[in-house]
């Protein structure tokens, strides 16, 4: 049992925080339940730094930002990415993805999406005090959702997303059980055409507050955990270089709308300490997300820390091939991920395949070389190759 206990603990403490921050002297990450939610599941926005709230609508914007789902050119579509991860670390967890969309209407100005996600933990021997007793668990974390998007005016939409969420470390006694949890995403997507010298280009801005929802257990015990509800904002400007091919640029900025965690004050009792920390644990979601703008222990320089940013660019020829970098930066100490990516996507009539890679630059990062592969399917693409 401390074997599969050992394991996710580790998964939880590293998929989304570096090794190097913890050899920070000053470290203060803000932690949550179901770090899973976080992980970007497609090549494309892996490619482009883990960019994606404004970028041009694809099958995949259900993570990203749903609402981009009316301005979507198809009819409908369908994709399957799968992601390992922490491979430097553990070699059997690995993040599937399911997502599609359906328009809605002649007018095609709305659209239903969904998605589901499962996060393997890989198999675990579950050893108890006595010895081994043969028996192999598979925990997980999941979660499925539905979303509605429209268009509002001819250049901005919204969209409406509910997520039911599951936890399963069971184990071979009483102390774990899974969790469960619903939560909700609100997000906008406004695109319009402007100038640039003699050339029209496509400004698109976004935005996505993701996983407003209920606290969750993941291991036995109340359900006191934080959902790792984000706020995430961007731009995105496609530029025309020819009749074939586009340049695009796209940058976001996130910040978790959770509590940070109480610090111990030199000249605090412990007593006086638990009693703040019982007071964070038991602050509801939604208070949490007001809190979480102004309660770092180390002032508004703390605060800045939080936010996280990604840049990435796009190169687009003839809607076939298309080449994507990025970067992205999280403060040493709120978890030190920092890397850059790279990919490539392949764009045939009815299909569409894209890979990324990640090189990390900061030590020892447990992200580094992770690979994603993305495959999505256009309908009408698929409809033309039986006519």
């Amino acid at each position: 049992m401390k074997n599969f206990l050992k394991k996710v603990l580790l998964v939880n403490a590293f998929a989304l925080t570096s090794f190097s921050a913890f050899a920070q002297e000053e470290i203060n990450p803000i932690h949550t339940a179901m770090p899973s939610l976080s992980i970007a599941p497609d090549a494309r926005g892996g490619g482009m730094g883990d960019a994606g709230v404004a970028t041009a609508p694809d099958v995949y914007s259900q993570h990203w930002n749903p609402a981009k789902y009316a301005f979507a050119t198809s009819k409908a579509g369908f994709g399957l990415s799968y992601t390992p991860w922490l491979r430097k670390i553990i070699n059997d967890i690995a993040l599937v993805y399911g997502v599609g969309y359906y328009k809605l209407g002649n007018d095609n100005n709305q659209a239903l999406s969904a998605s589901i996600r499962y996060f393997s933990i890989g198999d675990v021997n579950v050893a108890q005090e006595s010895g081994f007793n043969g028996q192999t668990l598979s925990p997980h974390e999941l979660a499925v959702d539905l979303g509605y998007s429209r268009k509002l005016t001819e250049t901005f939409s919204g969209s409406v997303t509910v997520r039911y969420i599951r936890t399963d470390y069971s184990g071979a006694d009483e102390e774990t059980s899974p969790g469960d949890a619903w939560a909700a995403d609100i997000a906008g997507y406004n695109e319009s055409y402007i100038n640039i010298g003699e050339s029209e280009s496509l400004l698109s801005f976004g935005f996505n507050i993701s996983n407003i929802g209920t606290k969750i257990a993941t291991t036995g015990g109340p359900r006191d955990q934080f959902l790792p509800t984000n706020l995430r904002l961007g731009a995105s400007l496609m530029y025309p270089l020819n009749d074939v091919s586009t340049l695009s640029f796209s940058a976001d900025v996130n910040k978790l709308l959770v509590p940070t965690p109480p610090v111990k004050k030199d000249d605090e009792t412990q007593p006086d300490f638990d009693k703040r920390y019982q007071d964070y644990r038991d602050m509801s979601p939604i208070s949490g997300v007001f809190k979480s703008f102004g309660d770092a222990p180390g002032g508004f320089s703390e605060e800045m820390k939080e936010i996280m940013w990604s840049l990435g660019a796009e190169y687009d020829y003839d809607s076939k091939f298309r080449v994507r970098t990025g970067y992205f930066h999280e403060s040493k100490m709120k978890g030190n991920r920092q890397y850059m990516s790279f990919g490539a996507g392949f764009k045939l009539t009815a299909f569409q395949l894209d890979v990324a890679y990640m090189l990390a630059t900061a030590q020892q990062n447990p992200l580094d070389q992770t690979l994603r592969f993305s495959l999505a399917f256009d309908i009408d693409g698929m409809k033309n190759l039986f006519r």
